[in-house]
């Protein structure tokens, strides 16, 4: 069955199982891959974790602070580790978006070897595409005189081909 992206609740849950974290610790994560992945807003954090408390997926241990508020720690359950392999190791669709691909390589730590191996052949092929499309674009933009068509046609092709190559030497080392 294919899974276009990975929900916000899902992502969290990865995140704790990667490694203990409190929701400030989370913000701060998640902000520093906001230039990779769109962040989910704040107000959707604190929500999700409740909801992934509520289902045993997580654990929580109040932590006192030496002049702070006490500190919340959360922590992936072995009920919510299970079932995070289980909805990361669904096929992505074949249209899935940078940004699912990404965020399930961030997590790649919970995917089987199969499985990573598969999406990462799956998005090579995707790419491919792409750069396919990309090449029939240059020969449409070559001739051109709008000079933005012909700057997103040359980074178009030069992110493809530095995907292509990174694409490669991965799975090289994978298989």
């Amino acid at each position: 069955m294919a899974n276009a992206t990975l929900s916000v609740r899902d992502f969290i849950l990865g995140l704790l199982a990667r490694q203990p974290m409190s929701g400030y610790d989370i913000k701060s994560l998640l902000e520093s891959l906001s230039w990779l992945i769109d962040i989910p807003s704040y107000g959707s954090l604190y929500p999700a974790l409740h909801s992934l408390l509520e289902d045993g997926f997580v654990s929580v241990k109040v932590v006192p602070g030496e002049d702070k508020p006490p500190k919340k720690i959360y922590s992936a359950t072995t009920k919510g580790k299970e079932v995070l392999e289980s909805r990361l190791n669904k096929t992505l669709s074949a249209d899935a978006s940078l940004k699912a691909f990404l965020m399930r390589l961030i997590l790649a730590d919970h995917l089987s070897r199969p499985s990573l191996l598969a999406q990462l052949r799956q998005r090579r092929a995707q790419v491919e595409s792409d750069h396919t499309a990309f090449e029939k674009m240059a020969e449409r933009t070559e001739e051109s005189e709008d000079l933005g068509a012909q700057l997103v046609q040359g980074y178009s092709q030069a992110i493809a081909d530095a995907e292509l190559d990174w694409l490669d030497r991965v799975l090289s080392r994978f298989s």
